[in-house]
């Protein structure tokens, strides 16, 4: 076991590497900004607008015709807000240094676009299955636009893997290990509630999957914001200097620490871009099955709405974490991952620091699970159509419960291996498909010309 542990994570080393994984993606991304002339700083008035205009905790329920575009994006939050926002950032941190947080901002600004593209792609080729419920992502913008049935067929695959079956078990787990932390609480009995509810949820359709996330995204956003926020005023004499660690340690990681994390620039880029990637999505094909199933009158309309999905998750959610940590001055080279994010706050909230991240990181991770679901319910969609829904339910339900007990190393290597692998045929799509990503925008910036 140990042996294939590290033989994955050599793997991992590479897909995730500077040689691979990164500067396709962030090469994406760039190329999608160029061509798309910065749509994520010209349209970004607009995007705001159309998401925060339309934020409601109770909005009509979702059907056999998709979700209100609020409802998609809360879905595609779920997903993209989860433990990579409180272990994510603190393992870059503690591995990359403060400079980490500068690359990250560099990735999730060019991911932007990426995102922009995948979502026009999802709303162009979105269809309807045997029962007429809209369906949509990856798989289907590949199969009608690159015409590539088989590698459709590849990326469904991984992405049922990677997030609705071995992604869950990891949220589960990380779930059940901030209460047994915080509380004590036995990790199986932790492992069957989360396992109930989810499938209370799973079997409630589009319908409830929509409703829950549109009150627990916001809900959950606005409780750590308030959280973070609280501990940034209370230590606020040390944010001029937490931003001049962020920035100098892109550059000098050693120096913005005086030795204390003894990394280089590339380690700096590597685990912040990577770190950054994994938490926002853009790019890996997951956010398009949510953003296929909004109701717009206008693909690009969703395309704004994806935009502020990586804003609301870098920019705000994991940025919280990393200043919190940097505040608090809990980073000490040697403490990773949610330890550190939990020590952080624990400085900063006192007693009521451990109780903090993990009701936090309930409410992160189940709404990750509710959201890779979905994302793994369109595949089996594609594959099998919907008589293979009620076998998946209940085996990412088995998933979850298993998850929460089990000692996770191989299991995060495999998680990460399937989430690197799915990206391939998601970019192929993407580039080649990049004139109907152009020619849409073109068309919306028309069309909004005409009516001015």
């Amino acid at each position: 076991m140990d042996q294939l542990t590290a033989l994955v994570s050599k793997a991992n080393g590479f897909i995730w590497g500077l040689y691979c994984l990164i500067p396709l993606l962030c090469g994406t991304g760039l190329y999608f900004t160029l061509r798309l002339k910065f749509v994520q700083v010209r349209k970004f008035g607009q995007a705001f607008k159309h998401v925060f205009g339309g934020l409601t905790l109770f909005g009509e329920r979702a059907g056999k015709e998709g979700m209100s575009s609020f409802q998609a994006l809360a879905t595609a939050i779920a997903a993209q807000v989860g433990t990579g926002n409180l272990a994510g950032a603190a393992t870059a941190i503690a591995m990359g240094g403060p400079g980490a947080i500068f690359w990250m901002w560099i990735a999730a600004f060019f991911g932007m676009g990426t995102i922009f593209a995948e979502a026009v792609l999802a709303q162009t080729y979105k269809g309807k299955d045997e029962l007429g419920n809209v369906v949509g992502g990856p798989a289907y913008y590949i199969t009608e636009g690159l015409h590539c049935r088989p590698l459709a067929i590849f990326f469904s695959v991984a992405i049922i893997i990677a997030l609705g079956c071995i992604g869950n078990m990891v949220q589960s787990n990380s779930i059940a290990d901030a209460f047994s932390n915080a509380f004590g609480t036995n990790r199986l009995i932790v492992g069957c509630v989360v396992g109930a509810i989810s499938a209370y949820v799973f079997f409630g359709g589009v319908g409830r999957i929509a409703s829950l996330t549109e009150k627990i995204v916001p809900i959950m956003a606005g409780l750590y914001i308030l959280g973070g926020l609280y501990i940034l005023v209370r230590f606020g004499t040390r944010i001029p200097h937490m931003f001049w660690m962020i920035i100098d340690g892109a550059f000098d990681p050693k120096a913005a620490t005086g030795g204390l994390i003894g990394a280089t620039i590339k380690e700096a880029v590597r685990y912040g871009v990577a770190r950054g990637l994994f938490s926002n999505e853009a790019g890996m094909g997951s956010t398009p099955h949510a953003h296929a199933v909004a109701k717009v009158k206008h693909p690009a309309e969703q395309g704004l709405a994806a935009i502020m999905g990586v804003f609301i998750d870098t920019f705000i959610v994991l940025n919280m974490t990393a200043f919190v940590i940097f505040v608090t001055g809990v980073l000490d080279g040697k403490t990773s991952g949610i330890t550190l994010t939990q020590n952080a706050f624990k400085v900063g909230l006192g007693g009521w620091g451990l109780p903090f991240v993990a009701v936090c990181m309930l409410f992160f991770a189940f709404s990750t699970i509710i959201g890779w679901y979905f994302f793994g319910e369109q595949n089996i969609k594609y594959l099998f159509g919907n008589k293979g829904l009620t076998p998946y339910r209940l085996v990412v339900v088995a998933f979850v419960v298993v998850g929460s007990v089990l000692k996770l190393d191989l299991v995060w290597e495999l998680s990460d291996f399937f989430n690197g692998i799915m990206v391939f045929p998601n970019l192929i799509a993407l580039i080649g498909l990049a004139k109907v990503v152009s020619k849409a925008l073109d068309d919306f910036d028309n069309d909004g010309k005409l009516k001015a």
